[in-house]
């Protein structure tokens, strides 16, 4: 149904027609059938993601990692829309080629296929989509576990980014949110359209439970709705700034679209106010019920899809126009240059990275929320540790929306301002607010066999590969050894000029410096960690590292990134030399206050320990009446006796020689 949507669409708007303008032609076959190919795509992706976010985290089953055969029957599902998935994806690459080069199908060849995929940003997302359909099609045919579920459902969400990438996202103005609000839209109509398909594909394997399944996802439904909306708003507003593109072609798809999300919202409000209630209660009726507005709303969902999809291949004239204007410098850095760095700017000079933005809200407002739950059935949680908590909320928003987030791409110095606060201070900030803690505290337990939020959380702390990634000399390998990695690499130059690059740098910085910062001073239950001597030299090597990298940058002939930052024809500022000089200066400053403040919280956890083991001891004395005390003062004694001679024996005798 999707695919003729699509078709029924592009072609009653004209874009199916030969393009003009003396541009080439590939072919009528080529023009119909790439968006039919990309409508399969979508469509696999949505089923994958959503049956195996199913499997993962919402179907019951038997206690243990082990998948039952209902559950393995769901994850065989989601390898059959992973293997369309892979169909689709296979063909959308060969036929966008043909359209992009203006060449008939037959006219492709092997290599110039290859070429398109290797060295032209729209063949590799594709490309790279597709690579991951064929890794989580076939992991599906083998898996046997949930965690190993988990996992494919992690690579099918990841295989939406490069997508995002593809379309009027990746040429809009503000080239970083655009991405971002497509990705997010992306999963959460995968998601939700997947999940729903599998909650009626099951609905029998799971009649006992199903009451249970459907309020589960039904919840999951009304987050995904609310994500779809706002990230639809966002991504409107981005790639439309002008008012005048919505009397477009483009605009009637928007609105259309839109009035499909609002019979969503309508249809799922009835399911859960009705139809739930109806299975809950065992009313008669309730299961047509259900059939009914599933159909409703599936049908409506292949609409969207279908809306969404033509709306890639629409071009939103007016928008285009309006950031056409732009210089080379937005063009590159995806937003106008800043003016010269000074005081003021630190605070002034703001440019919204949505996605990290709305990472920081999420976290801060479900701290507030599972601490304002303990406080309601009576519990305390430490003022302090919140403090800590909603303050890495706040640099982090600072840090990648404020002046290092602005002025990162365009100063070295700032870039590495923006480095050492995201892998450093930000995670020793989150660290000090044990989110697994009160997450464990806090979170609902599921006595089912499923695994939701807390369960995962349980299963990740004390899983094999977190014992491996937080030991103490793989942590402080990936945590010192990444920047060395970084900085000496290509890969600096990769986050400079790409969105994505930026986005791995930034995660990579997060984890690598949270995992480190847990090891040092963690409050959180986890893997065994080092004794606290341990850890201190453990520090101390970071602070004196941190001080060797930065000499290193401030003393190098050779700027780094220097290809793009000489691009960027900064007329005001430091040079590039002086620049870096700066920046390694800065490396070596900004490793001395974290490093003062891991080693002051280690210092206190250290007397803390202390503290708590000698009251340990005192309670034990109290109660066996020190008889620990006692025992080692006897062995003493029979150490010590050891050397005397035994009663009525003469000395020496037994002894020899």
């Amino acid at each position: 149904m999707v695919p003729l949507v699509t078709l029924a669409v592009l072609a009653g708007g004209g874009e199916l027609e030969s393009p003009d303008g003396g541009l080439g032609d590939p072919g009528v076959g080529v023009r119909w059938a790439l968006p039919a190919a990309r409508a399969l795509l979508d469509v696999g992706l949505a089923l994958t993601t959503g049956l195996l976010v199913l499997v993962a985290g919402l179907l019951p089953g038997p206690r243990g990692g082990a998948l039952d055969a209902r559950r393995a029957r769901a994850v065989r599902y989601a390898g059959i829309a992973a293997l369309l998935w892979t169909g689709g994806g296979t063909a959308t690459v060969v036929l966008t080629y043909a359209d992009v080069a203006g060449t008939p199908l037959e006219g492709v060849s092997g290599e110039a296929l290859w070429l398109f995929v290797r060295q032209f940003d729209l063949g590799r997302s594709l490309a790279i989509s597709t690579m991951l359909a064929v890794v989580v099609a076939t992991g599906c045919l083998l898996a046997t576990r949930l965690t190993t579920t988990a996992v494919l459902a992690v690579l099918a969400v990841a295989g939406a980014f490069p997508l995002a990438l593809t379309g009027h996202s990746a040429s809009a103005s503000n080239h970083g949110a655009a991405v971002d609000a497509q990705f997010v839209h992306v999963v959460g109509l995968s998601v939700w359209i997947g999940g729903l398909a599998g909650v009626a594909v099951l609905r029998r394997a799971y009649r006992e439970e199903f009451a249970t399944l459907l309020g589960r996802f039904s919840t999951l439904a009304g987050w995904c709705f609310a994500v779809v909306a706002v990230s639809g708003v966002v991504g409107a507003v981005v790639r439309v700034p002008v008012a005048s593109a919505l009397l477009s072609t483009y605009g009637a798809l928007l609105a259309a679209k839109t009035a499909c999300l609002l019979l969503l919202g309508v249809a799922g409000w009835h399911q859960r106010r009705r139809v739930l209630i109806g299975l809950r209660a065992g009313v008669l009726g309730a299961g047509p019920a259900f059939n009914r507005v599933v159909v409703v709303e599936l049908s409506v969902m292949a609409v969207a899809t279908g809306l969404g999809i033509a709306l890639s291949r629409t071009s939103p004239t007016a928008a285009e126009a309006s950031t056409s204007s732009g210089g080379d410098n937005e063009t590159l850095l995806g937003y106008p240059m800043p003016p010269p760095l000074q005081g003021a700017q630190w605070f002034t000079q703001w440019q919204l990275n949505l996605l990290w933005a709305s990472v920081a809200v999420a976290l801060a407002v479900w701290y507030a929320r599972a601490v304002w739950q303990l406080h309601r059935r009576g519990d305390r949680w430490p003022i302090g540790r919140a403090l800590f908590w909603w303050l890495g909320c706040v640099l982090l928003v600072w840090t990648t929306s404020g002046a290092p987030g602005v002025y990162g791409r365009v100063l070295f110095s700032m870039h590495m301002v923006e480095h050492m606060t995201v892998a450093m201070v930000v995670p020793f900030l989150f660290v000090l607010g044990a989110p697994i803690t009160l997450a464990l505290r806090t979170l609902p337990v599921r006595r089912d066999g499923s695994r939701g939020w807390r369960e995962w959380l349980l299963v990740l702390t004390h899983s094999r590969w977190m014992r491996i990634v937080g030991h103490p000399v793989v942590a402080s390998i990936v945590f010192i050894g990444g920047t060395v990695v970084f900085y000496y690499s290509p890969l600096l130059d990769l986050a400079l000029r790409t969105h994505t690059g930026h986005l791995l740098m930034m995660v990579h910085f997060l984890f690598s410096g949270y995992v480190f910062s847990w090891m040092i001073c963690g409050i959180d239950p986890g893997p065994q960690r080092p004794v606290y001597p341990i850890r201190m030299i453990i520090l101390m090597v970071s602070l004196a590292f941190h001080a060797f990298v930065g000499i290193a940058m401030m003393s190098s002939v050779e700027v780094m990134g220097g290809e793009w930052f000489g691009a960027l024809g900064r007329s005001w500022g430091p040079t590039p030399e002086e620049d870096q000089f700066r920046g390694g200066a800065l490396a070596w400053a900004l490793g001395d206050y974290p490093a003062a403040l891991m080693s002051t919280a280690l210092a206190l956890r250290w007397i803390q320990s202390d503290r708590r083991e000698r009251r340990r001891y005192d309670r034990q004395a109290d109660r066996d009446g020190d008889a620990e005390l006692h025992a080692y003062n006897e062995h003493l004694q029979r150490l010590s006796r050891r050397g005397e001679p035994a009663a009525g024996q003469p000395a020496g005798e037994g002894e020899q020689s």
